[in-house]
């Protein structure tokens, strides 16, 4: 019996030094029915280069502007024909067995639509990282939140989250799926440029049928930042995307009272960071909601056709607010948090 295909595609923007450190690990993978790509976002830094006298096997596709995550994977994709895609980040060093326990799950149950493995630090590689951590989860309100890393807390990994099982999300730094439903589900919103582009798609999987999963036997070193350092864009980012994906894959009696509420809690944000003297963030923030009031009149209309369940339905939703268990309970871990749930 053939092996699936599995394509290895590596969105890249000025990640020179990520590939030439990190691109041997991959080309060391085990799984044979592979190939690897390297999809550059207009980079000028010598990556493509690079690449052709290091590492002739890879394969290159050479975009003529940065698109940034969303819009660069959706071109790429659509050029690359395999049964299962992997996105990878440039800066994620992986073991040689990584790609084999993920793909037999995903061949052994058809209803899975994406996959990640356990995502652990690269300079601490006792701690989990923070894009994703053990699997993505979401909170009644809407704030992402993974088993292991709780806003800006990672915890050590302690074996604690090996089980392998249903998430909400699976983050863009190591993603499998299912190559059919990533194109059937419309793939990436490009509007979102950057940031919660992958929640977006993994609920829009959930709502279409499918499960994603967390399988912590495979593991990846994520060295993280490396792409878009902390800064207003940033926050910008993080912020209009979210309040967008809400307003996307919400139900309307549930957004009709969740998007009012997490505007006021934004704007709490906005203030108390403000009195703190960052001027920078409360900005970010201001900008973010002028810019999902702009995106609402102007392309709400494109997702009205779109299923819609409520969202405590789904997988790997905590059906409290994690902001209060976290700033006002103390809660710091995800097993704090969620085991209050029940």
């Amino acid at each position: 019996m053939s092996l699936p295909s599995v394509a290895i595609v590596i969105l890249n923007y000025n990640g020179r030094n990520y590939l030439e450190q990190f691109l041997p690990s991959v080309l060391a993978s085990t799984y044979s029915n592979k190939k690897i790509i390297v999809a550059d976002n207009a980079s000028t830094d010598g990556s493509v280069e690079i690449i052709k006298q290091k590492f002739p096997a890879v394969e290159l596709l050479l975009n003529t502007s940065n698109l940034g995550f969303a819009g660069g994977y959706n071109w790429a994709l659509r050029k690359v024909e395999a049964d299962y895609y992997v996105l990878l980040n440039s800066d994620v060093e992986v073991a040689t067995n990584w790609m084999e326990p993920i793909i037999e799950l995903m061949e052994n149950e058809r209803t899975i639509a994406a996959c990640q493995p356990k995502i652990l630090s690269f300079y601490q590689k006792e701690s989990f990282e923070y894009a994703g951590a053990a699997g993505g989860w979401i909170d009644t309100l809407g704030y992402p939140f993974s088993r292991g890393r709780v806003f800006d807390t990672c915890e050590k990994d302690n074996h604690q989250y090996n089980s392998t099982q249903k998430i909400f999300w699976a983050t863009g730094a190591a993603m499998f799926v299912r190559s059919n439903v990533f194109h059937e589900t419309g793939g990436f919103d490009e509007f979102f440029f950057a940031h919660m582009e992958e929640i977006d798609l993994c609920w829009r999987m959930q709502l279409s049928g499918h499960s994603i999963y967390a399988v912590p036997i495979s593991v990846v070193y994520h060295v993280g930042g490396g792409t878009l350092p902390k800064g207003s864009r940033k926050t910008f980012l993080n912020f209009r995307n979210n309040l967008i994906m809400l307003s996307k894959n919400l139900p309307f009696a549930e957004k009709t009272w969740k998007l009012p509420l997490r505007l006021v809690l934004d704007m709490v944000s906005a203030f108390k960071s403000l009195l703190k003297g960052d001027v920078v963030m409360f900005k970010a923030i201001i900008s973010a909601h002028f810019a999902f009031i702009g995106w609402y009149f102007n392309h709400k209309q494109k997702n009205r056709n779109q299923q819609r369940k409520p969202l405590e339905t789904l997988d790997g939703v905590y059906r409290g607010s994690v902001v209060w268990q976290y700033f006002v309970g103390k809660k710091k871990t995800f097993f704090e948090i969620v085991n209050n749930m029940r």
